[in-house]
């Protein structure tokens, strides 16, 4: 049997939500009818699903999105019919790129009040709002398992990264922000009770600036700290792969 008559046998459906961890930024082969959501043909949800015979996809993932943005624009897509679910959400709502930013191009202090200040909330405010919506999810969907994937540290404590590189502390700094945003959405997914995928035992020895890196640096602004095809591939994919079930 074919993949595409054995999808069409089981009717299975597999739906992706969330920002642009999901949508592959980082990973090349953008699907141009994807336009600013850029969401790659390589992507974990992709990848994921070639491994999958018998389920179709219905990626909405988007580059940009925050929470808000998942309820409003992407939950549409969920039904009673839907068999699996994965998301990534909340790094955006975090002001991951503005921290990012900050300690790129300021000082260490400034970089650690930003990424302190914004850890407060990923382990606070955040964790209240994506309980919410995966509530949210859980009510559209009530069927479907949910996965959702978190996010790894991304900066290597060792290795010079080009363009900018970043002192210890700085990459302290900022993977403490990444710890936090991980810790939130472990939270979150325990008080709804949907699976959750820590990514960052995965990534570890794999991150940005060092000698194997699974992030990619800031030779390419539009992709900084995102993964890069080896992190979709033998990171995120890999992992929602063993979560699948």
């Amino acid at each position: 049997m074919t993949s595409t008559s054995a999808q069409a046998a089981t009717g299975q459906e597999y739906v992706a939500l969330g920002d642009s961890y999901a949508s592959g930024v980082g990973a090349g082969y953008y699907d141009t009818a994807s336009g600013a959501c850029k969401r790659s043909t390589l992507n974990y949800p992709a990848l994921s699903q070639a491994a999958h015979d018998g389920y179709t996809l219905k990626d909405v993932s988007c580059s940009g999105a925050t929470i808000a943005d998942v309820r409003a624009n992407q939950l549409s897509a969920l039904s009673a019919d839907t068999d699996i679910v994965s998301l990534t959400v909340g790094g955006n709502d975090a002001q991951f790129t503005t921290v990012v930013q900050d300690c790129l191009l300021n000082t260490d202090s400034y970089c650690q009040t930003a990424a302190s200040w914004m850890s407060v909330y990923a382990r606070g405010q955040m964790v209240t709002d994506l309980a919410g919506l995966y509530k949210d999810i859980k009510a559209k969907a009530p069927n479907a398992k949910i996965v959702v994937l978190g996010y790894p540290q991304a900066i290597s404590s060792t290795g010079t990264c080009p363009v900018i590189d970043l002192d210890a502390a700085k990459r302290t700094y900022m993977n403490g922000f990444a710890d936090a945003l991980a810790e939130g959405t472990k939270a979150a997914a325990a008080q709804q009770s949907v699976t959750f995928v820590d990514m960052r035992d995965t990534f570890k020895g794999h991150g940005a600036c060092g000698s194997d890196p699974w992030i990619n640096d800031l030779s390419n602004a539009s992709e900084v700290f995102h993964p890069n095809l080896a992190g979709y591939l033998g990171g995120y994919s890999d992992k929602l792969n063993q979560a699948w079930g």
